[in-house]
């Protein structure tokens, strides 16, 4: 983990702990639980799953207590069977149950979106086409989201608006035009970046390429569309289909020869897994 993602990491559990708990603490087990009382518990995934967001986790409970023991029993990336613990916490069951919830929200979404990740990567990867994230990311977290979509095997498209260069509709109206768009684009990043541009009709394909797009962004054609810009752009340019990509789909777009596949739903809906923290007998 490089200091940069461990800050945000850490960054990101301190105001989901400070959500949950701001300056009173968890009440209902302050009321129950003698402070003194230890105990251990684990952390099951309840379904098949590619297991995502175990250091955000173990931040939670040392962000509570530094003594408390953590032990993660996978690593983030696994594919593993429902029913598989992967952590146990040891420790005072009070900062156990703080940290229960924050913890397992972090869990239960990365590890969503890493097991949908992994289910299109397995569609799109024997035609040779990778799958992208985008920026539909919960506000806040995208870091995180994007992280676990590497963690199932997907690729990050740029992280925002600063670091990538993306001429979609709204800009092409804007100024006029594709081929204007693209070329004041090109002529402001001076070479230093890619540029990519969004084209939603086939006729303005060739535009884009001749005004320089390194990179072409396909958007919402039909997969007989994207098998025909494959051919008309005859490998001049990387291309990306992007929108209403399903993975009934996927792999029909991934036929047609493009290189990339972005796929909003990765983050923008994903569906929280069932993992659980399941404290033993005490």
């Amino acid at each position: 983990m490089d200091e940069d993602f461990r800050r945000a990491c850490m960054e990101a559990v301190r105001r989901a702990l400070d959500e949950d708990l701001q300056s009173a603490g968890d009440i209902t087990s302050q009321a129950l639980i003698p402070p003194d009382l230890r105990g251990r518990a684990r952390i099951v995934l309840r379904e098949e799953a590619v297991v995502a967001g175990l250091p955000l986790a173990s931040m939670v409970f040392r962000q509570l207590d530094a003594g408390i023991g953590f032990q993660a029993l996978a690593s983030d990336g696994d594919f593993l069977p429902a029913m598989s613990d992967i952590a146990v916490v040891e420790g005072p069951v009070r900062i156990i149950l703080e940290g229960e919830r924050t913890a397992l929200n972090f869990l239960q979404r990365l590890s969503g979106i890493a097991t949908l990740t992994r289910k299109y990567v397995r569609l799109a990867a024997p035609h040779g086409a990778e799958i992208m994230d985008t920026r539909k990311t919960a506000p806040g977290l995208r870091v995180l989201d994007k992280y676990a979509v590497r963690a199932g095997g997907g690729k990050n498209h740029r992280f925002g608006l600063y670091d990538g260069v993306l001429v979609k509709d709204n800009h092409i109206s804007a100024v006029g035009g594709v081929g204007r768009a693209t070329a004041l684009a090109r002529e402001a990043v001076a070479g230093e970046r890619p540029v990519e541009v969004e084209v939603q009709d086939l006729e303005f394909l060739e535009e884009a390429i001749e005004a320089g797009a390194d990179m072409i962004m396909l958007d919402n054609l039909s997969v007989e569309e994207t098998k025909e810009a494959v051919r008309l752009a005859g490998g001049r340019v990387k291309l990306e289909a992007s929108g209403g990509i399903t993975l009934e789909n996927v792999a029909a777009y991934a036929s047609t020869g493009v290189d990339y596949i972005s796929v909003g739903a990765l983050t923008h809906s994903v569906r929280a897994l069932d993992i659980a923290l399941e404290l033993e007998n005490i």
